[in-house]
């Protein structure tokens, strides 16, 4: 919206989406793994596969990775569109496509979930209740996470946490940010384990710290501003660990596995659904939160 989003800046015309599935409709030489008219979910990040990062398994941090709709590559919400085959997942017949195109932000709660060090029995503090924060919710569950506290400013996105299994919400809205933290305490009947920060907003941070326990994992997957205030010395002094989430890695198989075998249900996060043509409409639905809209879907199919 901004023409930018941290370090990556938009300096010309590009085409948006980076969450795609869709139908093979031809295969590059030596390709073995798909067919033709195989159903796909498709991991957008395509790493260089040389660097230590990509070596090592991180390579969602490899500083060559090519990524849809991230200058100065191009997006996904075309007819056609040409990926490494390896990077693409076959769906299974209960598996849709829609399901398929979640997975890319399934993928981002699950590895935020890995990095809060979420295990059965941990309390839970995911900060926005959009489309991100909905998924670290779901994520947080599956893996065991028994009591999960859900902040926003929206009252009715609270209510979508709340069906879809929050065990508490707090809005924030116009609050003092320890005020904030000591009503998720509250609710957890301790603080947090794990805090999951999915809007950006300074203030969420200061929520997050605020509530996580001494010792516990603050994790940031929100991108605000290149620059903001946290309460590092609160951290400092409580050995709270502070750790970035970057898309994700390695998470793709383990997010498909979730939605095939009954674990999560991310269909119900999507709300609107547009035909291609209709695009310019649905991405103004996402930007204003039109009649409770959550993940809007642009199907490219003709």
């Amino acid at each position: 919206q901004l023409g930018r989003i941290g370090d990556f800046v938009l300096n010309e015309s590009i085409i948006l989406g980076h969450e795609p599935s869709g139908v093979v409709s031809a295969l590059g030489e030596g390709v073995t793994s798909l067919k033709i008219g195989d159903r796909v979910a498709v991991e957008p990040g395509v790493p260089c596969r040389r660097c230590d990062r990509s070596k090592e398994g991180r390579y969602n941090l490899c500083p060559k990775i090519t990524f849809p709709a991230t200058p100065p590559y191009q997006g996904t919400l075309t007819r056609y569109y040409v990926h490494e085959a390896d990077f693409c997942y076959k769906l299974s017949d209960n598996v849709s496509c829609e399901e398929g195109a979640m997975l890319k932000p399934l993928a981002v709660g699950l590895h935020a979930c890995l990095r809060a060090n979420i295990a059965i029995g941990s309390r839970v503090l995911v900060c926005e209740a959009g489309t991100i924060g909905l998924v670290s919710l779901l994520c947080a569950k599956a893996m065991g996470a028994p009591n999960v506290v859900v902040t926003d400013i929206c009252e009715s996105r609270l209510a979508v946490a709340k069906a879809m299994g929050a065990d508490g919400t707090v809005n924030v809205m116009g609050k003092d940010p320890k005020t904030c933290a000591a009503e998720v305490i509250a609710l957890l009947g301790r603080p947090t384990d794990s805090a999951i920060e999915c809007s950006g907003a300074e203030a969420s941070a200061y929520i997050g710290i605020y509530a996580t326990k001494s010792g516990g994992t603050f994790v940031l997957i929100g991108m605000g501003p290149e620059e903001a205030k946290v309460p590092l010395i609160n951290a400092l002094v409580r050995e709270i660990d502070i750790r970035g989430v970057f898309r994700f890695v390695n998470s793709y198989a383990t997010a498909f596995e979730m939605i095939a075998n009954g674990k999560v249900n991310v269909e119900q996060l999507i709300t609107h659904r547009y035909p291609l043509e209709q695009a310019l409409e649905a991405f103004e639905t996402a930007r204003t939160g039109k009649d409770g809209a959550i993940k809007v879907i642009i199907n490219c199919g003709r």
